[in-house]
């Protein structure tokens, strides 16, 4: 995360949290995070040095008026202003980082090589509540590369449970078994 993101993230979560609007505020910018990884022109077109702060800060007021928090547009036309808008994805990342420690909520990120059912989803994330007494935020993401099993970030934690590891595992052993 760039010092940029961090600041600027902590700065709109530190208002949203004055004005109570902290899921609201970060509802709105998971989504925009989300649209502008799937549109990154959209992002290099509010950079563009063609364009005037002006016409950039307009483009955001005819986009985003009517369906964003007047706080989150606002944010929108600091970053683009500051010439800081590559660094949206960072300051949402921080402004997420901030709602989930004051809300005890732990992200956890669950790799498999095929899509966990619902069941287990269920299953994994009482399990992990359980352990860790926080609410679970459960994102699976699909990996054939594991082969099977399932690995588990969060927290700057890594558990890896996963078919590949285990064969590196044994790979390593093997190489430095002395015959």
């Amino acid at each position: 995360m760039t010092e940029v993101g961090s600041v600027y993230g902590e700065s709109l979560y530190e208002l949203a949290k004055d004005e109570g609007l902290t899921k609201l505020i970060g509802d709105q910018l998971a989504v925009l995070q989300q649209s502008f990884q799937q549109e990154p022109e959209f992002i290099r077109l509010l950079s563009s040095p063609n364009l005037t702060k002006a016409e950039r800060c307009q483009i955001l007021d005819d986009s985003f008026r009517s369906s964003l928090h007047q706080y989150v547009l606002n944010f929108l036309k600091i970053l683009t202003e500051k010439g800081y808008m590559r660094h949206f994805s960072d300051c949402c990342d921080a402004y997420m980082e901030h709602y989930d420690q004051d809300n005890g909520i732990l992200r956890v990120n669950a790799i498999s090589a095929v899509a966990l059912t619902e069941a287990q989803v269920d299953k994994l994330t009482q399990k992990l509540s359980r352990i860790t007494g926080k609410e679970i935020a459960l994102r699976n993401r699909i990996d054939p590369a594991v082969l099977g099993g399932i690995r588990l970030d969060y927290d700057g934690q890594r558990l890896d449970d996963t078919v590949s590891h285990r064969l590196d595992a044994i790979r390593d052993l093997l190489n430095k078994t002395v015959l």
